[in-house]
């Protein structure tokens, strides 16, 4: 690398670059515009923005800079920690103060006194910029809960102890308050879910609390702000319970219903109330509230909700309700002695989707249209006599009379009578006006609704609307090009990660919802480049801690009720206990997911190399669902044995445990060398039988020796020209195959493979109306063919890193050094890409003009770039700034 020579004009012309090649960089807005100054701004706290009811000790505080100036950078900080608001936002500072810090670092862990719990705490960054000028951020806020399992008040209550009791139950308390008040927090934890309600309104708009996880061994719970809901004098809380995953009445091939925590929903709930006075009060769930059944007839997470509309009971979460017919409560132990706060992002119902059109097939059947395939609910607004039951069934695709076709995402369900219709909600009317279901506790994956109705009603095509419902995660990237079909597929891809996210990443919508681990690894780089995720995988990976076994082994689904640790995994799959954190740390630059795991991926491997002391293992599932050729197990899940073992290598190195960094590269290079011994042919660069797997694993993965690789990947290119231009692989195989062609030297050929519209391809798809990724590659498969799948996914994160050539250096994480490589590639003639790295927006545009391609990019503030610009040889080194590149 090389320092980017000084520029007055704003023109630069590398010497280096060959005589064919002009380059000019016009530093667009810095000597355009006066400069501006460094703010601070994007405050978060444990990757949260003003976070409420956390339990870190010691949170993490972040920050990014606003600066518009070239070489944009950070000297030093000083953070502020009050819980006087008022003070620190004087400058007076009575808490934690950092002291000035002389480091660019924008990721902090709090450094002050034991946090205490119920307790809002205000905060602020001072920076330091370029020129050694200071500048304060805006005040900021987090919010600590319980901290500790001990701080409970509580009991946890039930309304009984029968698994096979089908309504969902309702709970409430009438309390008053007699003072003025100041502030109000209500946190409930769950076994099963929950809806919260206060004075007759639902509080907050999370869908599903709490996620899910092993509940017999960790249980979630949620804070919420309470305070506007609230009112001097008589209130009333009300809170009605779901199954969720807790208590799993539908049977399938997973054994759901088997889960060793299985049991009758159960909650514990406390509302701290400040007052005006300084005094406090806690309205805790106890023996004296009251339980009655719901209206909610059945619910599973699984397969629907029905819903009796005749048995509401208007007011029933009100204060002047007559509650005296309604049952006392039970007393229940805790799911889990392990009460944490659930801290992430919730899902909510994100996108409202009007129906796009409706076939009325006669005075009692109705399919609805949404135009496309999500994961979510249906409302429905209807109006009939009191009885009338209407059945909703929801689908992916039709027959060809026109009716919702299950048959490609029933195939596990394993129903045991009629009463519980997969994907079907019942809804039966109360005969009172205009009414209007929408399930409380269940989403689907689907396109079509199919309406029948027991009588005849009149239903409009604004009857019936779906949600798009999903952890609801900020955006955090963008593409698009001149070419519909690319950018159609990266929506689709957006829409299928989305699908398969509700508090841990899953396979599909409807026919499983399992946390697939395979699924999700091969996910990752995808989510992470278009989403602000964090949040999520950690959770997860703390599902993973709770589901590994001594021995190191964990289930092909996280979470599980029991099933997974026999097959499906191996490191083929699990290998996400150590794929994901190294991603997270990549894209974050945040070693706390690594710290966390580092135990765990250690025992992983750890049994592997027990299991398989040659070196090669071949313990997995393989390239699932291959389009015709599939590579042995033993190839594929060695590469991901080496692949864990050098991520702990990398990981012990980072974390300064240097005596396993050294045993653990050792092993790594024994894993290579069997390897090699095994599946490569040296003189012809050729490994197993030569498939697209075999080749793009090997150079993806790093186990082609360098003096190899040119070779490889040659043949790799030969086979891809040979397939037609068109994939043969599988799931692993779709991670690998475009990334190791256009690291290779072979991105023209990459996004031939991309872009196809015949099968098999992703284009394919699209072309045929897909808006998601489906299961297999033949839309008219006999099986495997969900319509909204994420396993083939990794192209979502290969528009960024080809296209756009934006990776993450390993060596300074988290975009700190922008790794930026465009592929200018034959038969698109223009693309752009943007990700919002923790130091701000980082883009990435090529544009051709005539005979010249016109090259932008933008570095965050703070952060640096090495560009590699095609026909040169040598990398720049570029601060922080806006440029531009006309390339002949």
């Amino acid at each position: 690398m090389i320092s980017l020579p000084s520029c007055k004009s704003g023109i630069i012309k590398p010497a280096f670059l060959s005589a064919s090649i002009l380059v000019k960089a016009f530093l667009l807005s810095s000597f355009l515009q006066a400069a501006s100054p460094c703010v601070p701004v994007g405050l978060q706290c444990e990757h949260l923005t003003n976070p409420l009811g956390i339990d870190a000790p010691a949170p993490r505080l972040s920050w990014r800079l606003e600066d518009s100036r070239r070489g944009a950078r950070q000297m030093a900080y000083q953070l502020h920690v009050s819980t006087d608001s008022a003070g620190i936002s004087q400058g007076k500072v009575s808490g934690w103060q950092s002291g000035k810090v002389m480091s660019d670092g924008q990721l902090v862990a709090y450094g002050g006194k034991t946090l205490q719990p119920f307790t809002k705490y205000f905060w602020r960054v001072e920076v330091w910029d370029k020129d050694g000028k200071p500048s304060l951020s805006a005040v900021s806020s987090f919010e600590t809960g319980l901290m500790n399992s001990r701080n409970w008040q509580g009991f946890w209550i039930s309304d009984g102890d029968n698994v096979a009791l089908k309504p969902a139950p309702y709970f409430r308390k009438a309390f008053e308050t007699k003072k003025k008040i100041k502030s109000a927090r209500a946190y409930i934890a769950a076994g099963g879910l929950y809806e919260l309600y206060l004075n007759g309104r639902k509080v907050g708009n999370h869908r599903l609390d709490p996620m899910y996880t092993r509940f017999d061994r960790r249980t979630l719970y949620v804070t919420y702000d309470v305070t506007s809901q609230l009112q001097t004098g008589k209130n009333a809380i009300g809170v009605l319970l779901g199954n969720g995953w807790y208590n799993h009445q539908s049977t399938a091939v997973w054994f759901f219903d088997k889960a060793p925590w299985r049991a009758r929903p159960t909650f514990c709930l406390d509302m701290r109330i400040t007052y005006e006075d300084g005094s406090v009060e806690t309205i805790t769930s106890g023996k004296d509230w009251k339980t009655a059944l719901s209206p909610i007839v059945f619910n599973s997470i699984y397969t629907a909700e029905h819903y009796d509309a005749r048995l509401e009971q208007p007011g029933w979460n009100t204060a002047n309700f007559d509650d005296a017919n309604w049952k006392e409560v039970i007393l229940r132990a805790a799911p889990s002695t392990n009460i944490v706060a659930q801290a992430m992002h919730p899902i909510r119902n994100v996108e409202t989707i009007p129906a796009k059109s409706i076939n009325k097939v006669n005075d009692t059947v109705f399919v609805y249209d949404l135009g496309r395939t999500i994961a979510g609910v249906s409302q429905i607004r209807v109006k009939g006599p009191a009885g009338t039951i209407i059945r909703l069934k929801h689908g992916e695709r039709l027959y060809k009379n026109g009716r919702v076709d299950q048959s490609n995402i029933d195939a596990h369900y394993r129903p045991t009578d009629t009463t519980d219709p997969f994907q079907t909600d019942i809804f039966i009317l109360s005969g009172k006006g205009d009414e209007t279901f929408m399930p409380h506790f269940n989403y689907k994956g689907f396109q079509y609704v199919d309406v029948t109705s027991s009588q005849p009603v009149e239903l409009t095509k604004e009857s019936l609307t779906g949600y798009f419902m999903h952890s609801d995660v900020p955006a955090a990237g963008h593409v698009e090009s001149d070419n519909p079909t690319l950018d159609k597929i990266w929506w689709a891809t957006n829409n299928s990660y989305l699908s398969n996210l509700f508090g841990y990443p899953t396979d599909c919508p409807q026919r499983e919802k399992n946390g697939w681990t395979g699924d999700a690894h091969i996910a990752i780089e995808t989510g992470l480049y278009n989403f602000d995720g964090i949040t999520i995988y950690e959770k997860w990976l703390a599902d993973h801690r709770d589901e590994q076994q001594p021995n190191g082994v964990l289930p092909s689904i996280i979470p599980t009720g029991g099933w997974g640790y026999e097959w499906g995994n191996g490191p083929d799959w699990t290998s996400t206990i150590a794929i994901i954190p190294w991603n997270i740390y990549l894209f974050y630059g945040d070693k706390k997911i690594l710290v966390d795991n580092y135990d765990n991926i250690k025992r992983y491997v750890d049994h592997i190399n027990e299991q398989s002391p040659s070196g090669l293992t071949t313990w997995g599932l393989g390239d699932w669902v291959p389009v015709k050729s599939k590579s042995p197990v033993e190839f594929t899940s060695s590469i991901y044995y080496f692949t864990d073992v050098s991520i702990l290598a990398k990981t012990a190195k980072l974390l300064g445990k240097q005596a396993d960094a050294d045993m653990y590269s050792a092993l790594a290079t024994k894993i290579k060398n069997a390897f090699n011994a095994k599946f490569l042919t040296k003189e012809t660069g050729m490994y197993g039988t030569g498939l697209q797997t075999e080749l793009s694993a090997s150079l993806h993965w790093g186990l082609v020796p360098d003096e190899l690789k040119r070779k490889v990947a040659a043949n790799l290119a030969n086979r891809v020209i040979a397939d037609n231009n068109h994939i043969d692989v599988g799931l692993l195989g779709t991670k690998t195959i475009l990334n190791a062609l256009s690291d290779n030297g072979q991105a023209d050929l990459a996004y031939k493979v991309a872009s196809q519209e015949t099968f098999p391809s992703w284009g394919w798809w699209i072309v045929n109306g897909a808006t998601t990724l489906y299961e297999n590659w033949p839309i008219d498969a006999k099986s495997d063919i969900s319509m909204n799948h994420i396993m083939f996914g990794e192209i979502g994160a290969w528009y960024y890193k080809a296209l756009g050539g934006m990776k993450p250096d390993p060596a300074q994480p988290g975009f700190k050094n922008v790794l930026l490589a465009p592929h200018f590639v034959t038969g698109l003639d223009h693309f752009e890409a943007t990700h919002e790295s923790p130091y701000g927006t980082i883009r990435s545009s090529w544009k051709r003009v005539g005979k010249s391609v016109v090259y932008s990019l933008t570095v965050p503030p703070n952060s640096t770039a090495t560009l590699s610009l095609p026909g040169s040889t040598v990398a720049q080194l570029l601060q922080a700034g806006t440029y531009q590149f006309d390339l002949k």
